[in-house]
């Protein structure tokens, strides 16, 4: 009898780990091609040097904000509880660092494949694996992982959180954690909120808002945490390095895809001003809206998708490797051929780069065909938000999203 029903699981199980075999061997050479091809371009992982020269700078109990790290001279901003996360990289040699980064974001890109297969409900036996092995070569993965960056990490937590199931009591702690490290995933705490109050006039004290409740509970007890043990960063960071958005780079970079970097360009100006404020507010009102409406719709996907296609346009910097949510997109959109080949195209041809760009700000004298080219993620965002605000479903229907059984 055992044996039986042994033969009859193996039965069963065979189908199943062929096409997941399959799906790894593709996704094992396809991520061994993107290491020699990144290899091979001399990756810097810039942006990964910053993060240990941070936590070396906490360890020191020096100034956080008046450091300066690698030959860029690049300093430091994002919120100092970060910092504080980036302490166990001065632990390791440089050599480790990088290697270790490379495989955690590999690592994190099959997971942000199989949280956005499941936000979907698409999830099949080695589809994660299909889909991160073709996501690696997209230009915000492969940027991200070029500068050591942490946006899969950040897009990872933040969706694992809004895919786990309902009611789940920790649910907004990955968001909070998310927002703490770096503010812009703090609009999906907001989406929450305004869900939650739309929804309590017929029904009081829900999920939407205790996952709001959450998030914000979360956030405020790391930053309050961190400034125990940083008052002066974290004083110097809440009242005043936090709005200082040049800061962060040249508004007109063409590696900055949102309103504000758009707008700079269009202007042929570095401080778009109250243009962007305007377009901004506009963008964020209509972007809320349409992830509310389509979330009481029951349709997470989309309004996961529009919130954070909202945060990265209103952002005053959004580079072009903050755009990783282009994975999840992909997946909504892939019944969709046309569509899903064009977004495709948008986020895998390196198009924005095809243009003059550089340390002599050539941006700012761009013509037109150069400034569509370096608006590609923008206009890509703002078309799929305007689609959902206006109640049509970019891609192919999809059964309503339905929240996990497991956490």
């Amino acid at each position: 009898m055992t044996v039986h029903v042994l033969a009859q699981t193996a039965a069963r199980l065979t189908p199943v780990r062929r096409p997941v075999a399959l799906a790894a061997a593709a996704c094992l050479l396809s991520f061994a091609a993107f290491w020699v091809a990144q290899r091979a371009a001399g990756v810097s992982m810039i942006d990964l040097m910053v993060y240990r020269a941070e936590g070396g700078t906490v360890r020191a109990g020096a100034d956080l904000y008046e450091m300066r790290a690698t030959r860029a001279r690049l300093p430091t901003t994002y919120p100092p509880f970060a910092a504080l996360l980036f302490t166990p990289l001065t632990l390791l040699g440089v050599p480790e660092m990088r290697t270790l980064a490379t495989v955690a974001n590999l690592a994190l890109l099959v997971a942000l494949a199989h949280l956005s297969l499941r936000l979907a409900g698409r999830e099949r036996p080695g589809a994660a694996l299909w889909v991160a092995a073709l996501a690696v070569w997209c230009e915000p993965v492969w940027t991200t992982l070029r500068y050591g960056q942490i946006n899969l990490l950040l897009a990872v937590t933040v969706l694992w959180d809004l895919t786990r199931r309902a009611g789940h009591r920790g649910a907004g702690a990955g968001i909070g954690l998310a927002a703490a490290v770096k503010l812009t995933p703090a609009l999906f705490a907001l989406f929450l909120l305004l869900t939650g109050l739309v929804r309590a006039r017929g029904a009081g004290w829900n999920p939407w808002l205790r996952q709001a409740a959450t998030a914000l509970a979360v956030f405020t007890g790391a930053t309050l945490a961190t400034a125990l043990v940083l008052p002066a960063d974290s004083r110097r960071f809440w009242t005043s390095t936090v709005f200082e958005t040049s800061r962060v780079g040249h508004a007109e970079d063409t590696a900055n895809q949102s309103l504000r970097g758009v707008l700079a360009r269009l202007l042929h100006t570095g401080a778009p001003g109250a243009w962007w404020t305007a377009a901004a507010a506009l963008t964020a009102a209509l972007g809320l809206y349409a992830a509310v409406r389509a979330e009481l719709r029951g349709e997470r996907a989309r309004a996961v998708l529009c919130c954070a296609a909202t945060a990265l346009l209103v952002s005053p910097v959004s580079w072009s490797h903050h755009w990783v949510w282009c994975v999840p997109g992909l997946v909504l959109l892939g019944a969709h051929r046309v569509r899903a080949a064009v977004t495709a195209l948008v986020f895998g041809s390196y198009a924005l780069w095809w243009v003059p760009h550089g340390v002599d700000r050539p941006e700012l004298a761009q013509n037109g065909l150069q400034m569509a080219l370096s608006a590609l993620y923008p206009l890509a965002g703002a078309a799929f938000v305007a689609t959902v605000a206006l109640g049509s479903r970019p891609g192919a229907p999809l059964r309503p999203w339905r929240t996990s059984r497991t956490s």
